[in-house]
C-alpha cells in the first residue's frame, strides 16, 4: 500500500489548542458560531465557512466555500498555520479514558481507493459525496483526515511508536478531555522506513470518513479532466487520512430511539417483540448490553433485556449476525415500520459516547417513546465485512475518540 509523506499546513506549536476543532459534521452551525464568537482562530472558519457571515447564507455555495478558503489563506499569511518546508509523515497518538490509539498522518492513494484496495463498509450518499468533491476542488485543499486502519503488525507498529520517545511537537488536552500528541518525522531515512514497511501490507480499511474517501478520490478524478499534463502524482491524487493499527481501535454503541410504536398498544408491542426475542426484566437500570445478540430496551419507564432468539438471524453471514442488523431486521423494520433507516424521520440514533442515560432521558422527556442499547460491533466484524466486499447497516460504528480538523491540513 501506498503511504505518501507531504508538506503539512500546521497550526503554530502555541496555537495548536486554539485552532484545532473538531470535525465540521459533530457541530451544528450555532456550535461553531459560538466557538468562533469566543476564540477567533477555530479551525471552524474553515471548515463551517458560513459562520463567517452575518445571518442566513446558502452552506453549500461556491461563495461560502471560497470564504472559508479565504479565511484557511489567511492563517498562513498570518503565521497562525505554517506550511512545512519539506515532505513529513507524523506520528500521532490520542489518548482518552484509559485508552491510546498511535498512528500516522500521511496522504494516501485514490486510485488504491477506486481500486478497492483502501476497502470501506458503508454506502455513501451520492448528494453528500458530491458536495464534499465540490468542497476539496474550491478549497484546493483536504481540511479534514479520514480515519483508516490497517491489520495490526507489531513490528509496523513498533516502527511508529519509537518516534513517540522523541521531543513532540504538540502535546495538549482539549474540551474534551482527549490528550494530542503529534511527532514531526523528516529525516528521509526514517520517512523511507515507514513508506517502505506498508508496501508489504495489501488493504487499508476505512473506520469513519466514507463521504470524504469517496469526494477525495471523486475531486482527483475531475482535476484529472481538467489537467492536460496530468501525470498522477499531483497532491490531487492523493488525500489526507490518519492510519492506526487495528488493534488499539475502540468501537463504542450505536443505539437507537424511536418516536411511536407504530401504532401498537405497548401490549401489543410487547407481544410481537417475544417473537423473536426473549424478553425479561432488565437485571439493573439503566440496561447496558454485556455481550453480542443481547439488547437493551427501554419503555414506558423501564428497561428490559432481549435476547435473540435462536433461528432469527443466519449465523454464517456477517452482516445478518450484526446486532444492528438483528434488531432492524426482527424489530426496526416489521414491528415499527421502519424500513429504510437511513432517511426514516421516526427514528434517532445516539452514539455511545453519551451513555444509555441519555436513551432513557430521551424516551422519559416524551421526545421517544422506546429506546434500544446495542453491544458494539467488533472490529474484527467490521474488518470480515469488508473483506467480504459487504455493507454494514446504517450507523452500525461509533468510533471514540474521533479525529480533529486543522491539526494538519494538506494543500493541493
Amino acid at each position: 500500500m501506498v503511504v505518501r509523506p507531504f508538506r503539512g499546513l500546521r497550526p503554530r506549536k502555541d496555537m495548536i489548542d486554539k485552532v484545532a476543532a473538531k470535525p465540521y459534521d459533530v457541530v451544528s452551525t450555532e456550535e461553531a458560531r459560538k466557538e468562533a464568537e469566543r476564540n477567533p482562530y477555530t479551525f471552524y472558519k474553515v471548515t463551517r465557512p458560513e459562520i463567517n457571515f452575518d445571518g442566513e447564507v446558502d452552506t453549500h455555495s461556491d461563495e461560502v466555500i471560497l470564504k472559508g478558503k479565504e479565511v484557511l489563506e489567511n492563517f498562513q499569511k498570518e503565521g497562525v498555520m505554517i506550511l512545512e518546508d519539506k515532505p513529513a509523515i507524523y506520528v500521532y497518538k490520542e489518548e482518552w479514558k484509559g485508552y491510546s490509539q498511535i498512528g500516522i498522518y500521511a496522504t494516501f492513494s485514490t486510485q488504491e481507493y477506486r481500486e478497492g484496495k483502501i476497502k470501506k463498509h458503508e454506502l455513501t450518499r451520492k448528494d453528500k459525496e458530491d458536495e464534499r468533491a465540490r468542497h476539496v476542488k474550491l478549497m484546493q485543499a483536504h481540511t479534514g483526515p479520514v480515519f483508516l486502519m490497517y491489520r495490526s503488525r507489531p513490528e509496523i507498529d513498533q516502527l511508529i511508536i519509537k518516534h513517540t520517545t522523541k521531543e513532540p511537537e504538540y502535546d495538549y488536552t482539549d474540551e474534551s478531555g482527549i490528550h494530542h500528541t503529534l511527532w514531526v518525522v523528516k529525516d528521509e531515512n526514517e520517512i523511507k522506513e515507514i513508506v517502505d514497511a506498508f508496501k508489504s501490507v495489501d488493504a487499508f480499511y476505512i473506520a469513519d470518513g466514507h463521504h470524504r474517501a469517496a469526494a477525495a478520490a471523486r475531486a482527483a478524478e475531475e482535476l484529472a479532466k481538467e489537467n492536460p499534463n496530468h501525470t498522477g502524482e499531483e497532491e490531487y491524487n492523493f488525500f489526507l487520512a490518519v492510519l492506526f493499527p487495528h488493534s488499539q481501535l475502540h468501537i463504542l454503541d450505536y443505539n437507537r430511539v424511536v418516536k411511536d410504536l407504530n401504532g401498537n398498544s405497548k401490549e401489543e408491542f410487547l407481544k410481537k417483540v417475544s417473537e423473536k426475542f426473549d424478553i425479561e426484566d432488565a437485571p439493573n437500570s439503566p440496561f447496558k448490553p454485556e455481550k453480542k445478540h443481547e439488547f437493551g430496551m427501554y419503555l414506558d419507564g423501564k428497561w428490559y433485556k432481549l435476547s435473540a432468539k435462536e433461528g432469527t438471524f443466519d449465523k454464517n453471514d456477517v452482516v445478518s449476525s450484526l446486532d444492528v442488523a438483528i434488531l432492524q431486521d426482527n424489530l426496526l423494520n416489521p414491528i415499527l415500520g421502519i424500513e429504510n433507516p437511513r432517511t426514516d424521520k421516526r427514528i434517532n440514533f445516539v452514539g455511545g459516547i453519551k451513555g444509555v442515560e441519555e436513551l432513557q432521558r430521551l424516551v422519559d422527556s416524551g421526545e421517544y417513546t422506546v429506546a434500544f442499547a446495542l453491544y458494539p460491533t467488533s472490529i474484527e466484524e467490521l474488518l470480515q465485512v469488508a473483506d467480504e466486499g459487504k455493507i454494514m447497516p446504517p450507523k452500525s460504528t461509533w468510533f471514540e475518540p474521533k479525529l480533529k480538523s486543522g491539526i494538519i491540513v494538506h494543500l493541493m
